[in-house]
């Protein structure tokens, strides 16, 4: 070969080698079959500002800072208790980019709505996070202790409202159901306001249309922090940290109750659409962007893959079933 033919191909080759160097990669980066997954929609059955919305927020935030996927959109759809999203989320058979933010509340919600579709009609993709309720009033509620609220709701269960950010059988309304019972309260005789969703509850614990309200930790560690709310007590084991609360074990109520949230694809999708969003979830649950987000809100890391999930799927679903019917409320 001569000197031309051998300057020939030295252009070819460094030419190759730019290409490889400038022009952006067409897959995401991430292990395994997530590299191939470019983009994501997360479905949230419940408003703006409630649980599901915040964890599939930090969620998508947390994927796209740590470089794992390049667009996730997530957008809302509320209504019964997150068993409208549920419906959709069913129709949308085989759909792998597709996947929706549930926990407890969708489970409780298919039973006390007759939902024609369950969870176990969809893919388990991951269980995410557990976090326990609080018990909260306004900054002007004239209850200062748990003690103080107790002693008005058993003399009349009817006129203390309380209000819970998920529909009846949700963790919100599970929880002063359990409540009522451990203070030989008829959980039929609670006046139960449901919301849909910690964000609209909100409104009403702060103007006091409820004498106290249920919900999820995260969902309002801003207006704790900025003293408009009082944390009575919290539902865990025990007590959280930043939190200058009792638990309700501590107070003299004894139940202990954690809520869960995780992530779910419509059935039908493929093998490889499902090892893919898997891996995604995987990925997520490994980096320093998700731990920061489990310590800012205040949630326990519950991960739990795949087929795991889907058999904790399958017992919450018993468990709730149980637990409504014990209450007298199924």
């Amino acid at each position: 070969m001569g000197i031309t033919g051998r300057f020939t191909n030295w252009l070819a080759v460094v030419g190759a080698l730019a290409v490889v160097v400038l022009v952006p990669p067409l897959l995401t980066s991430g292990t395994g079959d997530t590299a191939s997954l470019r983009s994501l929609r997360v479905l949230v059955p419940n408003a703006p500002g409630g649980g599901y919305d915040i964890t599939a927020r930090t969620a998508a935030k947390a994927m796209e800072d740590a470089d794992l996927i390049r667009n996730t959109e997530v957008f809302n759809l509320p209504g019964a208790g997150g068993t409208v999203g549920l419906g959709r989320i069913v129709s949308e058979r085989g759909n792998g980019k597709l996947v929706m933010s549930m926990g407890l509340g969708v489970v409780g919600s298919v039973y006390t709505n007759k939902a024609p579709s369950s969870l176990l009609d969809t893919t388990p993709i991951a269980k995410l996070i557990e976090e326990p309720d609080i018990v909260v009033v306004g900054k002007d509620s004239p209850y200062r202790t748990l003690a103080e609220l107790v002693d008005a709701w058993r003399a009349n269960p009817g006129a203390v409202q309380v209000g819970g950010g998920s529909s009846p059988g949700g963790p919100d309304h599970l929880a002063p159901m359990l409540m009522a019972k451990a203070v030989g309260l008829d959980p039929r005789s609670v006046n139960y306001i449901p919301f849909d969703g910690g964000g609209e509850l909100l409104a009403s614990v702060l103007g006091g249309k409820v004498a106290f309200g249920v919900s999820g930790v995260g969902e309002y560690r801003d207006q704790i922090e900025a003293g408009q709310i009082r944390v009575l007590a919290v539902t865990s084991g025990s007590r959280l940290s930043g939190v200058d609360a009792p638990t309700l074990r501590e107070s003299g109520v004894d139940v202990e109750f954690n809520n869960w949230r995780g992530v779910v694809a419509p059935p039908g999708i493929g093998d490889t659409d499902r090892a893919r969003l898997v891996d995604l979830f995987t990925d997520l649950h490994g980096t320093p962007q998700w731990r920061e987000a489990l310590a800012r809100n205040g949630w326990t890391d519950a991960f739990a893959p795949g087929d795991e999930f889907g058999a904790f799927l399958r017992a919450e679903n018993e468990r709730v079933a149980t637990v409504l019917k014990d209450l007298g409320l199924a």
